[in-house]
């Protein structure tokens, strides 16, 4: 069994059941301890001291920032449905990002693409193609705008 595996699959449990029934945990328990037994060899799960910090920061200085952005990309995009005229310039961009690990690049990814108007379409090495509603320029100051504060936060999470 991998203890760093045990250990954030049960927190995981902890904090999806959100509860402090006896019953509840030892069940979290047993459960971790099972998936932890099967995927030992598929994870390679280390803990290291930069966990806790980084997982506070995530918890509470990114998701804040991360639903914050998506709601002003909801707005956005609603504002752009119900207004009689179109104002919609899609296309691809190229955006290379200073994120090392390749966790930090897919939550960068994926908090790209719930955000209202963005997809995020392939990750190659460090670059993510994404597909916006309105491209508004394609040098780096315009790109940055967009996705630097995610990258600025997940930096410090994850590095």
């Amino acid at each position: 069994m991998s203890f760093s595996v045990f250990i954030v699959t049960f927190f995981t449990w902890l904090v999806l059941t959100w509860t402090i029934d006896p019953q509840e945990i030892i069940v979290g328990l047993i459960v971790s301890a099972v998936i932890s037994v099967i995927f030992k060899r598929y994870y390679n799960i280390k803990l290291s001291a930069k966990f806790i910090p980084g997982l506070f920061k995530f918890v509470f200085v990114y998701i804040p920032v991360f639903i914050w952005e998506m709601l002003k990309a909801n707005l956005d995009v609603a504002s752009r449905v119900v207004e009689p005229k179109v104002k919609v310039k899609p296309g691809f961009v190229r955006i290379k990002t200073d994120l090392k690990g390749d966790v930090a690049k897919l939550t960068l990814a994926n908090s790209v693409t719930l955000t209202p108007g963005t997809i995020t379409v392939d990750i190659k090495d460090d670059e993510l193609y994404i597909h916006w509603i309105e491209v508004k320029g394609t040098d780096e100051e315009s790109k940055k705008s967009f996705y630097g504060v995610f990258e600025r936060i997940l930096k410090g999470v994850y590095e």
